[in-house]
C-alpha cells in the first residue's frame, strides 16, 4: 500500500474549526492520533501559528510543539509542573509564514544584533544564525517543521 500524500491525509482528517478573537481557528484529527491545530488572521487570511501533538508511549497526548508562530505562553497554557523551566532569558526562535515568504524572528537576543550573522548552508539546505565568535545558535531548515538547535 503506497503512503497517502499530505493532501490526502489532509482531507481523511476529522476536522473542527470556529471563530474566536479575529481568528479563524482549525484543529485537524488524523488517523494515526496526530493533531494539528491551526490559526489564520480573518483580516489577511494569514496562518498565525501552527502546534502539532501527538500520543506519547504510554498513549496520553503530548504537549503542543509549535511549528508557526509565537511559542504557547505559560501563563496562558495549562498549568505545568514548576520545578524545571527554561530560562525566560533564553533567545525565543520562531517560523512566520507569509503568502510571499518565509520568515524566521528571534526574540531575547542577549547581545546587540551586530553581533550576530546570518548564512546560508546550501549543502544542508538551511540557515545558520551565528554570533562573531562562530559559535552556532541556531540552524533553520526551509521544510516543514525541519528546525533543530546546535
Amino acid at each position: 500500500m503506497a503512503v497517502p500524500s499530505w493532501l490526502e491525509r489532509l482531507r481523511a482528517a476529522s476536522k473542527t474549526a470556529l471563530v474566536q478573537d479575529g481568528k479563524r481557528k482549525i484543529h485537524y484529527q488524523f488517523e494515526d492520533g496526530k493533531e494539528m491545530a491551526e490559526e489564520y488572521d480573518m483580516k489577511t487570511g494569514q496562518l498565525v501559528s501552527r502546534r502539532w501533538r501527538e500520543k506519547n508511549t504510554l498513549g496520553g497526548t503530548g504537549k503542543w510543539q509549535v511549528e508557526v508562530g509565537d511559542p504557547i505562553s505559560p501563563l496562558l497554557g495549562p498549568l505545568e509542573s514548576e520545578l524545571i523551566k527554561e530560562s525566560s532569558s533564553n533567545p525565543v526562535f520562531m517560523r512566520k509564514d507569509t503568502l510571499t515568504s518565509f520568515q524566521w524572528r528571534i526574540r531575547n537576543l542577549p547581545y546587540p544584533k551586530e553581533v550576530y550573522s546570518v548564512s546560508v548552508e546550501k549543502e544542508q539546505r538551511c540557515c545558520v544564525i551565528r554570533t562573531t565568535n562562530k559559535k552556532s545558535i541556531k540552524t533553520a531548515n526551509s521544510g516543514d517543521g525541519d528546525c533543530k538547535t546546535q
